[in-house]
């Protein structure tokens, strides 16, 4: 699935335009990938000011949101790239297993040996590459997953651990033992890449309308509500 315009949008558009497709169109099965300036999601459920360091973001002009499904705090920014998949299927264990397949398939074709954990993680040796989350409409479900190409290692920590006032750094290369990134196991670009996912795992292309932006738009602001980001009512 396609944008009719090739301009950058924050990452609240992207749920919105994962919930638009979702409640308004009728295909099975929908993917899209998407790209954003540095940026934290949090969990439907989580609590922002235990799981965000809001000074730090606001410091480093990172941008903060929450999504609707549940999981836990992410970074993302213009070096990875997060996949979105909608789909018709109501289970949620089988929506989820199909989705890590294809990330597997992906990864397998490109010629690395990657795992799926009963997390919905995806591994290359011991550490993750990929993490996802889900969530469900009445007749859909929608789940989404970052996939680490690169990161600005720095921020993904600081910006996500508010706990630690005085991250040394032996607590980057921590993190760095738990997680790996795809530019260390293949020589693809970022670009090369995005398009090796679309070959492999797309069989036709659907481009939305101006009106369809419109109404992405228009459902974003639910997204940008402070009630929304900073507190979940009951």
């Amino acid at each position: 699935m396609l944008l009719p315009e090739n301009e950058e949008r924050r990452l609240s558009f992207y749920l919105a335009m994962e919930e638009y497709v979702a409640r308004h169109t009728d295909e099975d099965d929908l993917f899209f990938m998407w790209q954003v300036a540095p940026t934290v999601i949090f969990g439907r459920h989580q609590v922002m000011e235990n799981e965000v360091n809001v000074d730090y973001c606001r410091e480093h002009g990172i941008e903060m949101y929450r999504r609707k499904s549940g999981g836990g705090c992410v970074y993302a920014d213009r070096d990875n790239v997060m996949m979105s998949y909608v789909s018709r299927d109501e289970n949620v264990a089988l929506t989820f297993n199909r989705f890590i397949g294809m990330l597997l398939l992906v990864l397998r074709r490109m010629g690395i040996e990657a795992t799926g954990t009963t997390h919905n993680d995806v591994m290359i040796g011991d550490r993750k590459v990929s993490g996802t989350a889900f969530y469900h409409l009445p007749g859909a479900s929608i789940v989404h997953a970052t996939m680490l190409y690169d990161t600005n290692m720095e921020h993904m920590l600081r910006a996500i651990t508010p706990s630690r006032e005085k991250l040394q750094r032996k607590g980057v290369e921590s993190v760095r033992q738990r997680i790996t990134l795809l530019r260390d196991h293949t020589a693809m670009s970022l670009a090369d890449f995005k398009t090796f996912v679309r070959q492999t795992l797309c069989k036709g292309e659907l481009v939305l309308t101006a009106a369809d932006v419109e109404g992405i738009v228009q459902l974003e602001q639910d997204y940008l509500r402070k009630e929304f980001i900073e507190h979940i009512k009951s």
